[in-house]
């Protein structure tokens, strides 16, 4: 172990000298107290450390000790049901042993290493096996079986493999390697700040559903994609990504909360143990994590927070899982890099932001992605990342917005106009976007409806006509325009208030599923279609903005999962209906 002394402290940034044979990204232990930092440059035996810890107390000539490893996350069972710190202390042991508050050098294991977990072997003694391949199962909770894997860097053939309860560090067999036998363990460690490999990343094909019907029908995201969800102050940031968290159709959620509001994140502690999972009943977090960095937390593990959890999903893509990742802010993150860059003294970028903010970036929501999985067995695994940004005053045009622009492939633009006027989610259908629709078409003609694209695409031109109307009735009034456009106009109404709209609250509104939400629509387009065509026969537009059928319209969203067959009544009706306004005739 390398052992030099204190020169200089400035907030979480410390410098020391006599680190002649530390190496960068090594993990370090400052002072008597043990604080745990890591190297971030080096010039000539001097090392400047980021502090995960506070460091009021510190002064020169105290002793740093390079462990001699990066910062590591450890992998295994009992990761699901976890709440951990930004360097993976579990914050339940960590309460334990110091109280409410962190106490500074708390050492506490990273995972359990005296609970026993039933390990139920796949592969046979005599078996070829190479990284990645799957040695056997552990039913880590009632959703979620892990699967052991052979660790990174093993091949050989399989000696030994035991049946049985063992603790994670226990041996569960031998593989014989061209190096000898080496024996495996269920735990393993992975450095939080390199990708786990892959034999090849795919084309994202199909959507992650979630339930939220602007985001599936207008601005899907791919499972293994990236998003980014910007927006003001109380525009809704934190809901959306807690919806996708609950709702998204993903095996494993990895929620980050990074340098959010002790409060908000005491809403997602709270809320997420009380929560059943659609699919199976049971509560959400039997296959969630989640990663606490609040706001008051010292600002240098923010920036380990979001490598900890992209690490731990990458670990569960590796098994063949769909995993999303929710990484709330990724805006704090930045803030925690311009601080050490600040202190560090380096030139900086814009906004203060240092030069290599888009590179940074770019590497966290790269290690998104659909991959064929390492291994002899071909097994698909997707890893979704969604961050959520918070540009100062909403101005998109800042920094971090635009550098997550450059990489992320959706755009669920959040407006504050929207939000004032209570219409959540508050995304602004205008000015977000999706670029995996295109590749996704061929997904929902065969999953939902061959006409699903056509529904889409009228949807979200009448939304787009009546943006333009308003300009004109704004100007020169409603009178101005022909009955054809108030009829519009009306029809986009009822996309807004009865479709787009949705209550986060609300035991059926939270959640639409894809065939839900397009038979919603489509009754829609039914009403607008009908309603041109009984406009152009001589109907009265007063007759058609006043039928009894809008009001079923606007309750379709609470018609239960399960009773689908309902819109068959609910289409019958608007067809009939709009067919008596034609009695009247004359315009």
């Amino acid at each position: 172990m390398n052992e030099g002394r204190i020169i200089k402290v400035s907030g979480p940034l410390v410098i020391a000298e006599g680190m002649q044979d530390a190496k960068m990204y090594d993990v370090v232990r400052v002072s008597d107290k043990k604080l745990i930092g890591e190297i971030i440059e080096i010039r000539g035996d001097k090392a400047s450390i980021q502090v995960y810890e506070e460091t009021s107390g510190l002064g020169p000539g105290e002793p740093v000790v390079s462990t001699g490893e990066p910062l590591s996350v450890e992998l295994g069972p009992g990761l699901i049901e976890s709440i951990f710190d930004g360097i993976q202390r579990p914050l339940d042991i960590v309460r334990s042993a110091s109280g409410d508050h962190i106490a500074r050098g708390v050492e506490v294991e990273k995972l359990n290493k005296t609970k026993k977990w039933l390990f139920e072997p796949v592969a046979k003694q005599g078996d070829s096996v190479t990284a990645g391949d799957i040695l056997g199962t552990v039913k880590e909770t009632s959703i979620v079986a892990q699967k052991i894997m052979v660790p990174y860097g093993i091949e050989g053939t399989v000696e030994e493999i035991y049946s049985g309860e063992f603790t994670i560090v226990e041996t569960i067999a031998k593989i014989k390697t061209k190096d000898g036998t080496k024996d495996v363990q269920m735990l393993q460690k992975w450095p939080v700040r390199r990708g786990r490999p892959y034999k090849e990343k795919l084309s994202p094909s199909n959507p992650m559903t979630t339930g939220q019907r602007i985001i599936d029908t207008f601005f899907p995201v791919a499972k293994g994609g990236t998003a980014c969800i910007p927006g003001p102050f109380g525009s809704g940031k934190t809901v959306v990504q807690h919806q996708l968290a609950k709702w998204a159709d993903a095996e494993i959620v990895v929620y980050i909360g990074c340098g959010e509001r002790g409060n908000e994140m005491t809403d997602v502690l709270m809320e997420f143990p009380e929560l059943k999972d659609p699919k199976t009943g049971e509560p959400l977090m039997k296959r969630t994590v989640l990663i606490a960095n609040t706001s008051d937390m010292p600002v240098a593990a923010r920036e380990a927070s979001i490598y900890t959890g992209i690490t731990i999903g990458e670990y569960f893509r590796d098994m063949g899982f769909s995993v999303a990742l929710m990484a709330d802010s990724t805006s704090r993150w930045a803030e925690a890099l311009r601080e050490m860059s600040g202190r560090l003294e380096e030139m900086p970028g814009e906004e203060g932001y240092p030069a290599y903010l888009g590179s940074r970036a770019a590497e966290f929501y790269e290690r998104a992605g659909k991959v064929t999985c390492i291994g002899s067995e071909d097994r698909e695994g997707a890893l979704t990342a969604v961050g959520a940004v918070s540009p100062p005053g909403g101005d998109l045009s800042e920094p971090v917005t635009q550098a997550t622009l450059r990489i992320v492939k959706v755009f669920w633009g959040l407006d504050a106009a929207l939000a004032y006027r209570r219409h959540f989610p508050a995304i602004n259908w205008l000015q977000s976007y999706s670029l995996y629709l295109d590749r996704m078409g061929e997904w929902f003609e065969q999953e939902v409806a061959p006409d699903w694209h056509d529904l889409r695409i009228e949807a979200m031109r009448l939304l787009q006509e009546e943006a333009e109307l308003n300009e004109i009735v704004r100007l020169v009034g409603i009178d101005a325009l022909s009955l054809k456009d108030r009829f519009t106009l009306e029809v986009a109404k009822t996309i807004r208030e009865d479709y787009l709209h949705q209550n986060a609250f609300h035991e059926i509104d939270t959640y639409t599923s894809i065939h839900k939400q397009y038979r919603m629509l489509k009754a829609i387009m039914i009403f607008n279609h009908e309603g041109q065509k009984a406009l152009n026969e001589g109907a009265l537009f007063r007759d058609l903005d006043n039928l009894p059928v809008r009001e079923k319209i606007a309750r379709a969203k609470l018609i239960l999962e399960n009773n689908l067959e309902e819109f068959d009544a609910l289409e019958a009706d608007i067809r009939k209906q709009v067919a008596s306004t034609l009695s009247n005739g004359g315009i």
